[in-house]
């Protein structure tokens, strides 16, 4: 019988640093969640692919993840193994006036890159947390702009084992959303890298303009608690953040859980939150904004387990 001990030998003989029974509360910027039965840590391109292979060969339920900024692990923990890409895809690359950063990448060290290479066009993304793959997957924005209204290109790797180069004219983007119109890809699909359209700047304003934004997303945010960022999506012609505040939220607790004094689409861990506690504060605001302005608020982190 295949136990974790054993697989795990076999795993760190792929090229990957594995642990059994991780609690994944280390892993993710809300600071909760149980355990994952293996994660694992890729060294390469290729350990990673063997990594999904072998998942895939014996049909062990696996997940993508960056760097657990957008991510809500269920106190019950995840039954699988997941798979971490900070370390095998951390590449960042200048090519003219595009910059190539992997799925791996900061999304602040893409920002920093662009800045200390005097392109324009990214400085939107600073202060949202996580990955470059993470923040395409879900075309992460601001106000100032998004993801995809820079995003040239991907390289993918298809369930067939295939990479392959996607342009931007073969994806659909929308509001905090990607996919690709070849639908026969299927859910499997791998981001690996992105290409950024920029031009050039004056290096010393683009600095100054980012200590203005991040100056701005302090005064606004609150960033001296564990969050997932907003936790929920704008609907239509609103802000989440408003519509919970119009209904009563703003500073209200459940368990270690709170709603963001500072901005109502923040959830964050006072220190002693469980994911019960945030997933149970979620639903009420969800159930109360609903039944208050009819509309029914969609997560923005991903819930998982």
């Amino acid at each position: 019988m295949t136990t974790r001990y054993s697989q795990k030998q076999l795993l760190e003989r792929f090229g990957a640093t594995v642990r059994c029974d991780e609690p994944m509360s280390r892993h993710t910027s809300l600071k909760v969640g149980g355990t994952a039965d293996i994660y694992a840590i890729p060294k390469s391109l290729d350990g990673l692919e063997t990594l999904i292979c072998y998942c895939r060969e014996h049909e062990i339920e696996y997940m993508i993840a960056g760097g657990g900024t957008n991510l809500l692990v269920k106190d019950s923990g995840f039954r699988g193994m997941i798979i971490v890409l900070t370390h095998c895809l951390n590449q960042l690359v200048r090519d003219g006036m595009r910059i190539r950063a992997m799925a791996g990448v900061k999304t602040a060290a893409l920002c920093r890159f662009a800045i200390k290479n005097s392109l324009k066009g990214m400085n939107f993304a600073l202060g949202i947390p996580g990955t470059v793959g993470g923040a395409i997957c879900m075309n992460a924005g601001t106000a100032a702009g998004a993801m995809g209204d820079r995003l040239e290109s991907l390289t993918v790797l298809l369930s067939s084992g295939e990479r392959q180069i996607l342009k931007h004219q073969d994806l659909d983007i929308s509001y905090r959303k990607l996919s690709w119109q070849n639908k026969q890809f299927g859910k499997d699909v791998l981001i690996l890298e992105g290409s950024f359209i920029s031009e050039p700047a004056d290096a010393k304003m683009l600095e100054e303009e980012a200590r203005e934004i991040l100056n701005r997303r302090h005064q606004s945010q609150p960033t001296r608690f564990p969050s997932a960022g907003c936790f929920f999506k704008n609907p239509d012609g609103a802000s989440a953040g408003q519509l919970i505040d119009l209904a009563g939220f703003k500073g209200k607790y459940m368990g270690g859980a709170q709603v963001s004094e500072k901005h109502a689409n923040f959830i964050i861990n006072r220190g002693s939150a469980s994911a019960d506690d945030i997933l149970a504060l979620a639903k009420m605001i969800q159930e109360k904004v609903h039944h208050k302005f009819d509309v029914m608020l969609e997560p923005e982190v991903k819930i998982v387990g």
